[in-house]
């Protein structure tokens, strides 16, 4: 768990670090202007932008009853917040399973992609797709869902 959250801790910290280094340099504005940003990347970076995880056996589960694609994602992963930032609101109606989190689900990927954890892989109607494109993964939800 604490992994996830390395990167988006090291950018606060660093944020905080150029931040007051601007202010020390008398340049409040630049000061809190490059704060934000740095915060943005560690939200952006961080677990919180994605939808609840799930295990990858009540995901598979899930998804063989609602047809929903499954997607095994980790923190971090620039493919995986692209994939999430573009999906938007629609990024609900999948399942989503940190591979940090849940070893079956890491072993899944692995399985899916010769032994790599390439994330975001999506599985749709069992057959799985590494990083394919979220416009893709957007048609693969029925209407009604």
């Amino acid at each position: 768990m604490m992994r996830a959250w390395v990167l988006p801790i090291l950018l606060v910290l660093s944020g905080s670090a150029v931040a007051t280094g601007q202010i020390f340099k008398g340049n409040p504005g630049t000061a809190a202007a490059l704060l934000l940003t740095f915060v943005a990347l560690a939200g952006v970076n961080s677990p919180l932008i994605f939808p609840r995880s799930t295990g990858a056996q009540e995901a598979q589960r899930r998804s063989a009853v609602d047809g929903r694609p499954v997607v095994f994602w980790r923190p971090g992963c620039k493919y995986c917040i692209r994939l999430r930032i573009r999906l938007g609101v629609s990024a609900r109606q999948l399942h989503w399973v940190n591979i940090w989190r849940d070893q079956e689900g890491a072993a899944a990927v692995r399985a899916a992609n010769d032994g790599n954890e390439t994330v975001p892989t999506v599985v749709v109607a069992g057959q799985p797709y590494t990083n394919p494109d979220p416009a893709w993964v957007r048609k693969q939800l029925s209407p009604s869902v």
